[in-house]
């Protein structure tokens, strides 16, 4: 005799980018004792890797992974997350005011949203006729980089997050340019384009929450910024 085939719940939520409304469900078991053993793994290409199959497979394989902009990787992670092991987690925070104690906080993570910073712009302008667009970096561009080397970090991520080069009324694509064209090409910018660089990562939409943590040993109240997916995993 077969055994019974359980029925698996199925949820909807909206992409924060598109709006577009995606089904999913909820990590099996299968899929959770993966995600148990990779806490133990130091190696960030293996984690997103395996995340981002966990991502395909609870979607129903209706989702291009590899394309998403990053901020709705983590969300769709963190929805599927709250469905499959409940919305409430305890993260240990580190007190600012010391930088050395931590105290246990208890999130709902059903309430944390992408923050979109008005500032932000994907239009670089670099002289009176010549500017660039970006796009956000997806899972597949920050999964190899340095943390502890923030400028060639924005040097790979410029690389990889170019659109278009718009030189008065001539527009080039990204498809259209050699590596060796494009990598000279940033080379020669000004210094100070790195700044609207920079900001266009600093406020690209982000999976952030704030939270307000009381320093027992100082008894000094603080503001912290939890974000990105490592904080949620």
């Amino acid at each position: 005799m077969a055994l019974p085939k359980l029925d698996i719940p199925t949820y909807t939520l909206e992409l924060p980018s598109t709006g577009e409304e995606i089904k999913y469900r909820p990590f099996l078991v299968k899929e959770q004792k993966t995600l148990m053993i990779l806490q133990e793994s130091d190696d960030r290409k293996d984690i997103y890797h395996a995340i981002s199959k966990l991502i395909e497979d609870c979607t129903f394989n209706n989702l291009n992974v590899s394309q998403m902009p990053l901020f709705d990787f983590e969300y769709v992670f963190l929805k599927i997350r709250c469905k499959s092991v409940g919305e409430t987690t305890e993260l240990s925070i580190l007190c600012p005011d010391d930088v050395e104690t931590r105290v246990p906080v208890t999130i709902n993570l059903d309430e944390i949203d992408v923050q979109v910073n008005d500032e932000h712009t994907n239009a670089i302008v670099i002289t009176d006729k010549i500017s660039m667009t970006l796009r956000w970096p997806t899972i597949k561009d920050i999964s190899d980089l340095n943390d502890n080397n923030m400028m060639n970090d924005i040097m790979i991520l410029l690389d990889r997050c170019v659109q278009e080069i718009i030189d008065g009324d001539t527009v080039h694509k990204k498809i259209d340019m050699t590596k060796k064209e494009l990598s000279e090409f940033i080379d020669s910018l000004p210094t100070e384009t790195f700044e609207q660089i920079g900001k266009f990562f600093e406020t690209m939409p982000k999976l952030l929450h704030v939270v307000n943590v009381k320093n027992p040993k100082t008894n000094v109240e603080s503001e912290v910024i939890i974000e990105g997916i490592d904080s949620f995993f």
